[in-house]
């Protein structure tokens, strides 16, 4: 019970933001006394500070207001992919304190050698927040494919040729904390997240997210809640088959989704002297092939033009069939969907409206991300703020003794 309450005074401070005690006591339902011991608690694990008075009403004494101290518990996303390892990190009030992406041909090494520069990541990481003096209260990561949520072990990944790796525990052994929790995610699934709690769509209770990577994953918001499955595996939607005489996808399947629109595909056709599995000795991060393709359709290259086409008119005929299952309002497009959305979008949106059932396409669009290709570690950062939300006292008890309570409203 009491673990409940100091969730619902948390949460109810960091959704509707700076109060008195007795304010949050009205609005919550709390008498006043437990309100006070809980806050007090609450300030004990840094969760919660003082910023001032606030008057309760039009007469009586001001109550000093209560507003999330989140400067000192941080929240740390990380993102593997198949060419890069993204980070990001937020204090519990949202600042963030880290954002980038790490090169990495994490399809051309084994499990091992890549757990082995996520920990790297994960070490720089934690030491930078370290000098921050920012506690990290967990660590998610994202990570393409079928995850175990319940042992952090991918079950597979086949873009990364990843079967039955326990990365959660190997990061244990790695060096992580052992104080840490470690979650493991899909990709996808958190970037849906991300997107419905502070993207383009956000609050939007029907949603899908698609990836826009190498392989194509999506995320589907139903009613307010991410739709995971029996076994949390939903929304793999890059591996249903859509042209049985296709090409041989990753996963060993023929003609999947994302072997007409993923990254992979668009660049083959897009720049076939630069496609993936040519290895040239040069390492290039996502950025930097759109960067490619966007030269060479401002020199002219039909064959540009022809292959963004190409993955339009895909990505609207295996869209008609997440429209025709899911009737969701929004279909936003991620990571490098979004970075050519001008041009694929109206394309996509055409093909949606000739294949999908006419009354659930006129009320859903297509929308680009403006989360980039962070999308997935924000989502795993948020992941690690909504459990400190749901469970303070997962948040360890300060050394510091708080400084001696004032008589208060």
């Amino acid at each position: 019970m009491r673990r409940s309450n100091l969730s619902l005074v948390l949460r109810h401070v960091s959704e509707y933001g700076p109060r008195s005690r007795s304010v949050v006591a009205m609005e919550t339902g709390l008498n006043k006394t437990t309100v006070t011991s809980l806050v007090s608690e609450l300030q004990a694990r840094g969760l919660l500070k003082e910023i001032g008075p606030q008057h309760a009403g039009a007469v009586g004494r001001p109550g000093l207001a209560l507003a999330l101290d989140g400067s000192g518990v941080g929240a740390l996303g990380l993102e593997v992919n198949v060419d890069y390892i993204a980070a990001f990190a937020t204090d519990l009030g949202g600042r963030v304190l880290i954002d980038r992406r790490v090169s990495f041909d994490a399809m051309g090494c084994d499990s091992d050698r890549s757990l082995m520069e996520l920990a790297r990541v994960i070490g720089e990481a934690m030491a930078e927040l370290d000098l921050l003096e920012v506690r990290v209260a967990g660590i998610t990561v994202a990570v393409p494919g079928l995850v175990d949520t319940a042992t952090g072990t991918v079950d597979v990944a086949p873009n990364l040729g990843w079967y039955g790796v326990p990365v959660a525990e190997w990061l244990v052994r790695a060096g992580v904390p052992p104080t840490v929790p470690i979650s493991v995610d899909n990709d996808a699934n958190l970037a849906a997240l991300a997107e419905f709690t502070g993207g383009v769509a956000s609050g939007t209770s029907d949603l899908v997210y698609l990836t826009g990577e190498v392989g194509i994953g999506g995320g589907v918001i139903s009613g307010g809640r991410l739709l995971s499955g029996a076994d949390g595996f939903a929304g793999e939607v890059g591996h249903v088959m859509v042209d049985p005489s296709g090409e041989r996808c990753g996963c060993g399947r023929i003609g999947c989704w994302e072997t007409k629109v993923g990254l992979a595909a668009l660049v083959r056709m897009a720049t076939p002297d630069h496609a993936y599995g040519m290895h040239d000795g040069v390492m290039r991060d996502p950025e930097e092939r759109l960067a490619e393709i966007e030269l060479r359709w401002a020199a002219g290259d039909p064959r540009v033009d022809l292959a963004i086409g190409e993955v339009g008119r895909w990505l609207g005929r295996g869209s008609a069939t997440l429209v025709n299952l899911f009737n969701p309002r929004v279909i936003v497009i991620g990571g490098y969907f979004a970075k050519l959305a001008d041009r694929l979008i109206p394309v996509a949106q055409a093909e949606l409206k000739r294949l999908g059932v006419e009354g659930s396409v006129a009320r859903c669009d297509f929308v680009a991300s403006d989360l980039g290709f962070g999308a997935a570690s924000r989502g795993a950062a948020g992941i690690v703020t909504e459990r400190v939300l749901s469970n303070p006292t997962a948040i360890d008890v300060r050394l510091a003794a708080p400084a001696p309570e004032k008589e208060r409203e």
